[in-house]
């Protein structure tokens, strides 16, 4: 029986009178890709901020590999809440690509890496790590002197996801990784997906408007609207889901 890596527990996320999700539960097990789609303002992006302590949970639970780093209960004892912060979170082992990139543009390419690994103080073990990630990434490598913002969009997306991977997560969060890309950049940017599933043996949560592509590379789907999981399945039921295809494949 596979481990379950991260769990979601009754999570809550308000911004003010609005309540983004509203009691949101997942669970993911260890060497799963697992995806995560929606309409837009669904709460998609929310969910994953708020695994990585980026966005404070008003209840619920996060849960990572057997540890609770996230927990408001319903006690209005402030000492009985736990929210890790984001820098240690990373370093128990989750990291994010997140929407948009979030490339530093001013940097090169190289700085952005040496930039997921700034935790690690092995210099010679963050150069190892570079020259890993330049073997995935071969065009990254031809440019790790360039000005990130310089980048076409694909090469910024594969620049986000391989700077992520950098402090080598047993859990990689990403974010919308097709958004704003052409159809042959999509295609490889997902296929680059499956294969750091398979090889690096990383676990994989993703947030994708591309909901076939999405559910195509994944073991596991689930649906949110306005703030509420609707459906949960494996991703090759609910690509033949009708409900599914009339709202999300176009179909």
């Amino acid at each position: 029986m596979s481990k379950v890596i991260l769990e979601l527990k009754d999570v809550h996320v308000s911004y003010g009178n609005i309540e983004a999700l509203k009691g949101v539960n997942v669970t993911i097990n260890e060497g799963e890709i697992a995806c995560l789609i929606g309409a837009n303002g669904a709460g998609k992006s929310t969910l994953l901020k708020s695994i990585v302590g980026l966005e404070p949970l008003t209840k619920g639970e996060v849960i990572f590999n057997d540890e609770k780093i996230t927990y408001t209960g319903d006690t209005s004892d402030k000492k009985a809440r736990i929210q890790t912060k984001t820098d240690v979170i990373i370093s128990k082992g989750i990291s994010m690509a997140p929407e948009g990139r979030g490339i530093f543009p001013e940097m090169t390419v190289l700085e952005n890496l040496e930039m997921g690994a700034f935790m690690i103080k092995d210099r010679a073990l963050v150069k190892k790590r570079v020259e890993e990630k330049y073997e995935m990434f071969e065009i990254l490598k031809d440019r790790r002197k360039q000005l990130a913002g310089s980048l076409s969009g694909g090469e910024q997306q594969m620049l986000s996801i391989a700077r992520a991977l950098m402090s080598s997560p047993r859990l990689l969060l990403l974010d919308e990784p097709a958004l704003g890309l052409a159809p042959i950049i999509i295609q490889n940017i997902f296929q680059t997906i499956s294969k750091i599933s398979r090889e690096e043996n990383v676990t994989i949560f993703l947030v994708e408007q591309n909901a076939k592509m999405a559910l195509s590379i994944s073991d596991k789907g689930y649906v949110l609207e306005t703030g509420n999981i609707v459906l949960e399945d494996a991703s090759k039921n609910l690509l033949e889901n009708p409900k599914v295809k009339a709202a999300y494949l176009g179909e």
